[in-house]
């Protein structure tokens, strides 16, 4: 075996771990198989004859080119902990077992748009710490290296992003949390096949619009009423979650290329519009962010 297949082999040992990694940090799987690529370069070009454990070292490489990713697309500046932050407690290592890699890359795979919405509102570094700390259980002290604070500035910060997220939940939650919560809802309940599950997220009034091109695919150009459109939805499981114009949405993309676009409308917490869009040139003006690869394995309409 030469020796770039047998770093090769090194890497892709840790392959599935990696890419769960970014894919909780960044929420996009473009974005994180790019990283993991760089943290492959990288590793390729490195002396790791010396390294006690080639994950811990991997996992440091790829968390933070995606603290470097998270920091270029960022659209506010960085505030950094005070001193009066408390420290928290121990938290949680709730990851995944380590012992089944494949289970972690299916785990990152389904995070559903509500915690990448609300994760999308904390600054790169806590992102960072409190999903290397939460999500997998990697001590402060490797955390500090990776984001360039101390180990008690990196506590801090996840405690602060901690306290963040709880703070979407309940009633005064953002209107784009709540829409996300819902296109979950609607999406889990479409893959499921669950009408039930459907009407408990459709106002009763709901109302489905489809432009020519998506009525052309067969959708009727427009339903009212949550029976008819739940009865629709129900082969609406194929999409994937995106942001759509930075809102909560879903794209059917067969082959890899967006089709359709689900738009969505919230009212009184119940979805009271979709408005389906696969005209072309309409396609083309809309801000596409994909954050899912495809729908969940041995799925069918």
């Amino acid at each position: 075996m030469t020796q770039d297949a047998r770093l090769a082999e090194r890497f892709e040992a840790h392959r599935y771990h990696l890419t769960a990694v970014a894919r909780r940090i960044l929420g996009v799987p473009g974005d994180a198989d790019d990283a993991v690529q760089e943290a492959w370069l990288r590793f390729s070009r490195a002396d790791t004859s010396d390294v006690a454990s080639l994950q811990s070292w991997l996992t440091t490489v790829v968390s933070r080119v995606c603290l470097s990713m998270l920091q270029s697309r960022r659209a506010r500046p960085e505030v950094l902990p005070g001193p009066d932050l408390p420290e928290p407690g121990a938290g949680s290592s709730a990851g995944p077992d380590p012992a089944d890699p494949e289970q972690e890359t299916l785990l990152a795979d389904a995070i559903g748009l509500a915690m990448l919405v609300v994760l999308d509102t904390l600054t790169p570094a806590e992102r960072v710490a409190l999903v290397l700390h939460d999500m997998f259980g990697v001590p402060f002290e490797e955390i500090a290296t990776i984001i360039g604070r101390s180990t008690a500035a990196s506590r801090q910060l996840a405690s602060r992003g901690r306290r963040r997220v709880r703070g979407q939940d309940g009633p005064g939650e953002p209107d784009r949390v709540r829409q996300a919560r819902l296109v979950d809802a609607f999406l889990a309940a479409s893959r499921r096949g669950d009408f039930s599950g459907l009407l408990a997220v459709l106002d009763p009034g709901v109302e489905l619009t489809a432009d020519p091109a998506a009525a052309r695919l067969g959708v009727a150009p427009r339903l009212r009423g949550a029976d008819d459109v739940a009865a629709f939805a129900r082969r609406a499981g194929g999409a994937v979650r995106t942001l759509v114009d930075g809102q909560p949405g879903l794209t059917w993309m067969p082959g890899g290329r967006p089709r359709v676009v689900f738009r969505f409308t919230i009212g009184a917490g119940r979805i009271t519009g979709i408005e389906l869009v696969a005209e072309p040139d309409s396609l083309r003006q809309l801000d596409l962010v994909v954050l899912e690869s495809g729908p969940p394995a041995g799925w069918r309409p």
